[in-house]
């Protein structure tokens, strides 16, 4: 593997069809895609001020690495890919790509990995409004997240111990289980299927409704009003829920429910068992 240290690029493709180099302590100065179609590349303690640098890759490793805010859509059509401890500022940094690893970052950016394929995230943290739109096959553990519109027609994924801070979080999304994490903000969930909270904490108004076949372990509510309307369920919450709206089918079992609004004459209300402890 050759080794390219100290240097600065700029320009348009000044590494284009490169393969098997290391580059460590470079900065990629306005330009754009300098790294596209190139295999077998690895970065180490860089700067990305560029645009499109690394399109068309396979097999890229980028550690201890910046994108700056200035770096738009940097890594596209791009398959094996891992990044460790690097601060992701730019927009659109990841779409359509496979086959993706990241550990120990962090960032404040937009539009994060959109339809993407087998992602992988551990002990990292990000600010992102509309992240892993239309993605499949996503992993997290130790996941911190801030920005609205999360998770949307995302399928087969598996959360564990996160929090999250999101609005509009898990919209029509498919198959997705949610494991010891705390999410928080308004209307989770809507027309999502086969939606899976084990051991959570949920916060926020109207969640959870026009579900498919939600089911909820062990669960937590807090502020939480009107929830489930319309939506299937077998759900188990350990906690008082403010009021629940018209569910469609199924098992409501909780603490207490405060208020509870069966005002639907099209909804066959004896579809659904909710029984409390109170």
């Amino acid at each position: 593997m050759k080794t390219i240290e100290k240097q600065i690029f700029e320009g348009e493709r000044p590494l284009f069809k490169s393969s098997d180099i290391l580059l460590k302590e470079c900065e990629f100065i306005p330009g754009e895609s300098a790294l596209k179609e190139c295999k077998n590349i690895t970065v180490q303690n860089s700067k990305f001020d560029d645009n499109y640098p690394f399109w068309h890759n396979e097999k890229l490793e980028i550690t201890d690495s910046y994108f700056s805010e200035n770096c738009r859509a940097a890594i596209w059509y791009t398959k094996d890919i891992y990044i460790d401890n690097c601060k992701i500022n730019g927009p659109k940094v990841l779409r359509e790509s496979e086959n993706i690893n990241i550990k120990n970052s962090n960032g404040e950016t937009s539009e994060l990995l959109w339809e993407c394929k087998n992602v992988n995230i551990s002990d990292s943290k990000f600010k992102s409004d509309y992240i892993f739109l239309h993605s499949e096959n996503i992993q997290l553990d130790n996941f911190e997240l801030n920005g609205k519109y999360s998770f949307q027609y995302v399928k087969n994924s598996v959360l564990k111990n996160c929090t999250l801070k999101s609005k509009d979080c898990f919209w029509n999304s498919e198959n997705v289980t949610v494991y010891d994490s705390v999410i928080e903000g308004e209307y989770l969930g809507w027309y999502s299927k086969n939606l899976k909270l084990i051991n959570c904490t949920i916060i926020g108004t109207q969640p959870l409704c026009y579900a498919e076949n939600l089911i909820m372990e062990n669960c937590k509510m807090y502020d939480t009003d009107l929830c489930f309307e319309y939506t299937t369920l077998d759900a188990e919450i350990t906690t008082s829920v403010d009021s629940i709206k018209n569910p469609t089918g199924g098992i409501i079992k909780a603490k207490s429910i405060k208020e509870i609004i069966l005002d639907d004459n099209t909804v066959d209300h004896s579809k659904t068992i909710i029984t409390t402890e109170e």
